[in-house]
């Protein structure tokens, strides 16, 4: 019987985290199963073992509905959190009670805390745990469940580039933003007759980049799958640029493209998961297009703003149908289990399929002319996949 369930959230926020945390701790209070808010994700599992000295307070929020009425009128998520990955933790960032007990190191030199974490949601008396991430934080929740750990993913991501589902939430947010925005910066692009260059998140899948794209009408992106040609995409840029009656031009580019023969442009040290800051490469892009035009840019990095804010209907909407099925692989004792969309319908998976998909180029991508290309979409599902 299911009597104390844990959630938390890992990875980047977006908007609709919050939905999901209410309408899961409603649907499961209504059973009379008890649920435990996990902050900070991941980290949570290891600071909250036996043997720790921390303070309950700072990791823990008990979820009722009082405490979750108004969280979804928010974006973010209420349970904050972190890039903290167990099976690679720095020697710096082992926490007080596991060191010297941690093992040995690996070859990398970072500790591999699954069996602490494990211990951890023995210790917290957890029946169930609900994990709602991006493929990072689903592919340390497959492994708890492969080494025995109850465990349950919802996936979120605003790059929608989790496989085993065609939507992720906080894609649509994103998305919108994205074309709200892009929409807005034509204004200064027309009147200053400028190109105007848009660089969107989506890490290493052009996915957003290449909706947005679509949706906003540009006149070319770049994506993370498909190497560049600087010099063409100028040469097609001027022709835009020539045949619009306003002398401006759109392009829009993802932070994980990079030109032929180049690479991503990364900095810094790269995380729990192996990832670098990523971020410039449309500055980068705004600077050679001046160069070779003699004509101004409007560049326009968007980042952050692109998941900030409340969610839109469609994050709402799966957000909460993904929690109620979460809930309902939760009170039958179903693990290792994930919620999805495939093909427009609700369904549940493995935790298994669980990694990273790239955006279909051959179906939906014109690699010569540097934009989307959607010759039909009947028969197709509604997220493209």
């Amino acid at each position: 019987m299911i009597r104390k369930v844990g959630v938390l959230t890992g990875g980047g926020d977006v908007p609709g985290l919050n939905m999901a945390i209410k309408t899961l701790t409603y649907v499961l209070r209504d059973t009379g199963v008890e649920v435990m808010g996990l902050r900070r994700g991941w980290a949570s599992l290891l600071e909250l073992g036996p043997g720790s000295d921390v303070s309950r307070a700072d990791w823990i929020i008990p979820l009722d509905k009082l405490s979750t009425r108004t969280i979804d009128r928010t974006g973010g998520t209420f349970l904050h959190s972190s890039r903290t990955n167990p099976m690679a933790v720095k020697p710096e960032e082992v926490p007080a009670h596991l060191k010297g007990v941690a093992g040995d190191p690996g070859p990398d030199g970072r500790f591999d805390l699954t069996a602490s974490a494990i211990r951890t949601i023995e210790h917290l008396g957890l029946d169930v745990l609900v994990a709602i991430g991006g493929d990072d934080t689903l592919s340390f929740a497959r492994r708890l469940h492969q080494e025995g750990a109850p465990v349950v993913g919802i996936p979120k991501t605003m790059d929608n580039d989790v496989a085993g589902t065609d939507f992720c939430i906080g894609f649509s947010t994103a998305v919108t933003r994205s074309v709200d925005m892009i929409e807005k910066l034509r204004t200064p692009a027309g009147s200053h007759e400028r190109y105007l260059v848009v660089e969107l998140f989506g890490r290493n899948s052009g996915e957003t980049s290449l909706v947005a794209s679509l949706l906003a009408s540009v006149d070319r992106a770049l994506i993370s799958e498909v190497p560049y040609d600087p010099e063409r995409v100028v040469e097609l840029l001027q022709r835009d640029r020539e045949w619009n009656p306003s002398d401006y031009a759109v392009l829009t580019i993802s932070e994980g493209a990079h030109p032929e023969g180049g690479e991503v442009f990364e900095t810094g040290e790269a995380d729990a998961y192996g990832h670098r800051k990523l971020g410039g490469i449309g500055s980068q892009m705004s600077d050679f297009i001046k160069q070779k035009t003699g004509i101004g840019t409007v560049y326009q990095r968007l980042a952050y703003l692109m998941r900030g804010g409340p969610p839109d209907t469609l994050d709402r909407m799966v957000a909460l149908n993904f929690a109620r099925i979460a809930a309902d692989l939760v009170l039958s004792g179903s693990s290792g289990q994930m919620t999805c969309v495939d093909g427009g319908r609700y369904v549940t998976k493995p935790l298994t399929v669980v990694g990273t998909r790239k955006v279909n180029v051959e179906r939906y991508y014109d690699s010569e002319q540097y934009r989307p290309k959607m010759d039909t979409v009947v028969g197709l599902p509604m997220f493209l996949e």
